[in-house]
């Protein structure tokens, strides 16, 4: 077989661009999507090529966003309306290779490989088609990176926009992505940048010339992985369209509409977010081996505390205890404005348990029953039909977690998780 050839199809400014279908007046206005200021989602979602020229940023607060640009026109989110265009553009895709990965909810690559000759003369002409037909049938422009693997052609899509193909190849990628700062580098955040840069590695051509075990030293295997994506040696596949990636973690998360600033606060969120996510475990045929607590002060700053734990588990009660434990050890009594409980280190089968001689351990067989018969009674009545005491009539907004997914993690964090079309 010859050349690989992978799009990178990237919807621009996704969320603002679906909102302006039904706004057109407002196309040239500077215009941002936020969460809903009064249940505290009060940040910028995502903002028109307008706005972004006031430097307007996603996951800053709206009274920063409206310092930089008072006629900041703010619209709410409509995720259902996202959803729908998600279906849409992904199932053009589908027409053109059945291989198809979404990597969110606005972005996507496809292996045109064995394909591209059914359909265009050349893969750039079939990049050009496909976006001309998503703008025909959406009225939403999308942006195409095209090179011989996939990392490569995630940066190809984020070199040139909106609405325009760049075409990356063994030839000139050297020439182009080379001088871009190693920060523009796919899964390279802002810890790992300001890292390598005082490692002296501030480009991506650094990375690619860097010695990969000092590399993995600074960063571990992440560091090395890295390497091997500057270089242009990523050889991952995409995966076929529907072929579910194994899942690596389960969690939930949510912005209270007021601070948690008591004890029993703090205790009645873990008890909902514990439950919501033993309850996607469950529902996944999943164990954790270990459980990670997030917490986000009223400053935006947050702190990551995680834990193995002595035997795994999908019951919501063994994951509060060690989220109890987490937030002893580490919470200074500082209002909390979002808190996130996350089960790692999964497995579909629970893990051996080291006994001791003393007592033995074993799964807790009575609580097991019980939370699996409140998953039945959800199934047949709703999310709502049962839960903790410490949630009727709060003013946290603890009841309106859902089992689908962290809904409020993702305003605050921009991690949408795509659905597909149905």
């Amino acid at each position: 077989m010859g050349e690989r050839w992978i799009l990178h199809c990237d919807c621009n400014s996704f969320y603002a661009s679906v909102e302006l279908l039904s706004h057109p007046e407002l196309r040239d206005k500077p215009v941002a999507v936020c969460g809903d200021p009064e249940s505290r989602h009060g940040i910028i979602l995502a903002k028109n090529q307008a706005a972004k020229r006031f430097g307007i940023q996603t996951a800053e607060t709206l009274w920063q966003a409206k310092r930089k640009c008072p006629g900041l026109i703010l619209l709410p989110s409509h995720h259902d309306r996202y959803r729908k265009y998600c279906n849409i553009i992904n199932g053009i895709y589908c027409e053109y290779t059945d291989l198809v990965e979404p990597f969110s909810i606005d972005e996507s690559w496809l292996d045109v490989t064995g394909s591209w000759k059914l359909f265009a003369p050349d893969p750039r002409t079939l990049a050009n088609k496909i976006r001309e037909r998503v703008k025909k049938e959406t009225g939403l422009t999308v942006s195409v990176g095209l090179s011989f693997n996939k990392v490569f052609a995630k940066l190809g899509s984020d070199y040139k926009k909106p609405d325009a193909t760049t075409m990356i190849t063994r030839e000139n990628y050297k020439a182009i992505l080379w001088p871009l700062p190693v920060s523009d580098m796919l899964f390279v955040g802002r810890n790992a940048a300001e890292r390598l840069r005082s490692a002296g590695v501030r480009t991506i051509g650094d990375l690619a010339g860097a010695d990969p075990k000092a590399l993995e030293t600074m960063l571990g295997r992440q560091g090395a992985q890295l390497s091997v994506y500057a270089r242009g040696e990523d050889t991952a596949p995409v995966r076929r369209w529907g072929e579910k990636e194994p899942v690596k973690s389960v969690g939930n998360g949510m912005t209270f509409k007021r601070d948690l600033v008591s004890r029993e606060d703090v205790l009645s969120a873990l008890t909902v977010l514990c439950d919501q996510v033993a309850g996607r475990l469950r529902g996944h045929g999943l164990w954790a081996g270990g459980v990670q607590l997030t917490i986000r002060d009223t400053q935006f700053k947050s702190i990551t505390r995680q834990c193995r734990l002595e035997m795994s588990t999908h019951l919501a009660s063994e994951l509060e205890a060690a989220c109890q434990k987490l937030l002893r050890a580490n919470w200074n009594g500082r209002p909390i404005r979002m808190l996130t409980v996350t089960a790692q280190s999964l497995s579909d089968q629970p893990g051996p348990v080291q006994q001791s001689l003393f007592e033995t351990r074993a799964p807790d067989e009575k609580r097991e029953k019980l939370e699996k018969s409140l998953d039945a009674i959800r199934r047949k009545y709703g999310q709502s039909a049962i839960g903790a005491g410490s949630i009727v009539k709060n003013d946290l907004g603890l009841g309106s977690l859902a089992v689908s997914g962290p809904q409020e993690e993702e305003e605050e964090n921009r991690a949408s998780k795509f659905k597909g079309p149905k």
